[in-house]
Parts: structure tokens; sequence; C-alpha cells
């Protein structure tokens, strides 16, 4: 759409725009489905509104995938119930003892759930890419150019070549490890901060050692980026043919369902493989 036609749209609906969006339709233009979906979205009230007009990241990942919260709510419920069943089964009786371990563990937990969705989730590309020169310049537009994740679809503005997608799973996986090895070393050191504080208090001989601050974190960063990062980018790549599927556009909560089974099952098995990696390590 044209900016003429934008503004007619936009007055039409009593609605406003981001500045970097009227700049687009000024330039290059707007997709239509993708300004009929921002003014769908932020419409619709409330806190996801407000957040339509504040948060950029997470208006431009709505936009390419409407989906998208639903997708990191899945993860966070799913992942927190099956670490809370497990946290419950492994310290049985002294779970209320430990409580604070455990909500340094689920929070942590929280925190990586959302960095695991969002930095594969596909994202719209507002107007034209900046132009800049020298190396950081030639980094940053060939990171602009990468897909969101190795299966993300092309769509019009956005083709990406084979090699592209390769960079994509490497690079992703330095962020996942980046990622897993700062929550690592928050939520262990909380953890071990707890239990050192508990035994300098009261000592007992079930008590297990402190388990290592820096080779857990690095468990994590490298659990991560291997394991997760792999898991992850095929699971992005199941959602989006099952998205494409003409049986899913006809009966949309079959990709709902598909969502929450693949994702209950990616997480049953990575918390088995994490058990596996940290026993291997010598962490736990």
């Amino acid at each position: 759409m044209k900016f003429d036609e934008v503004i007619k749209e936009v007055e039409a609906r009593g609605a406003s725009l981001p500045s970097d969006i009227l700049e687009a339709a000024k330039s290059v233009g707007v997709r239509k489905l993708l300004l009929l979906r921002y003014l769908d979205l932020q419409g619709s009230g409330g806190l996801l509104g407000f957040a339509m007009k504040s948060c950029s990241m997470l208006r431009n990942r709505m936009l390419a995938d409407p989906s998208f919260l639903f997708k990191i709510g899945t993860e966070i419920i799913i992942d927190s119930c099956c670490a809370t069943f497990a946290e419950i089964q492994k310290r049985g009786k002294d779970f209320w003892a430990e409580f604070e371990l455990f909500v340094a563990d689920l929070l942590v937990g929280v925190v990586v759930n959302v960095a695991l969705v969002g930095m594969l989730a596909p994202y719209v590309r507002i107007g034209q890419p900046s132009v800049s020169k020298g190396l950081f310049g030639r980094l940053l537009h060939a990171y602009g150019a990468l897909p969101s994740s190795v299966f993300e679809a092309e769509r019009p503005g956005c083709r990406f070549s084979v090699q592209q997608r390769i960079a994509t799973y490497f690079y992703k996986g330095v962020l996942y490890g980046s990622v897993g090895f700062a929550c690592g070393l928050i939520g262990q050191g909380i953890a071990n901060l707890i239990m050192t504080a508990k035994r300098s208090i009261k000592k007992s001989e079930d008590d297990i050692p402190v388990p290592p601050l820096v080779k857990s974190a690095a468990l994590w960063g490298v659990f991560l980026a291997v394991s997760s990062n792999t898991r992850y980018q095929i699971i992005n790549g199941l959602e989006r043919v099952v998205e494409a599927s003409p049986l899913a556009k006809q009966v949309p909560p079959i990709t709902m369902a598909f969502t929450v089974g693949v994702r209950f099952a990616n997480n049953v098995y990575g918390g088995m493989q994490f058990v596996d990696w940290a026993k291997w390590s010598g962490v736990q």
C-alpha cells in the first residue's frame, strides 16, 4: 500500500502508526496484510495493545507470526510444569525446605524459554536495511540478512540462500550458548549461595556437594548451543510445515495442538538429555 492509502486506512480506524512504519510507508510502502494485522493487534486494547505500540521486538514478531505469544506461553507452561514435577520428585520431603532453589530454577527457566522461542521467531523487517560502512557495518548488514531460523519461510522481500541458513544455525548456536552460560551463572550462583548459607547454619550428612559454578554454567552454555539449538530449529521447521498444510488452514486448532504436542515431547526429551549430560560431565 502507498502512503496515501496507508494514512486513509489508519485514519478510518482512528489509530496511529509508529515512526518506523510511517517512514516505511513514505519510502517503500507497506504490505496490506501487515498493516491490517498491526491495526487489529493495536486495537485489541489492554496489555497487548500497549505492547504493540511500545515494544518493536514483540510487534515485529507478532506481525510475522500471530501465534508467537501462544508459542512462548506454551513453552513456559510446559517447561514450568515439567520442571515442577521433576523438582518435587527429586527433592521429595525436602521440597518446601529447598523452595528457594526451586523458585530460582523456575525463574531462570522462564528467561531461557523466552530466549529459546524469541531468538528463532520470524520477524518483519520494516523499511529498507540501513547501509553502514566499515567492518562493523558489514557485519550488521550480514546479520540482518540472515533468517531467524534455519527453516524460516521466505516471503516478499526476504529470500535466503543455503549458505545463509547454514550460517544461521551456527550464529544462533553462539547466541544460545551465551544465554545458557549467563543464565547458568545466575541460576546456579543463586542456588549455590542458598546452599552455602543453609549449611553454615546447619550441616547434614545427607548434604550433596555444592555444584561448581563456572563448570555448571559452561554445561548450560554448551547444552543450549548444541542440543537446544538443534532441537528448536527442527521444531520451527515442523511447525512451519504444519502451519502451511491445507488441513491446518481449514482447521486452525490443529496447529495449536501440534505446537503443544511437539513442544511437550521436546521438553521431556531435553530434560532427560540434560541429566545425562550433567552426569557425564560430573556436574551432578
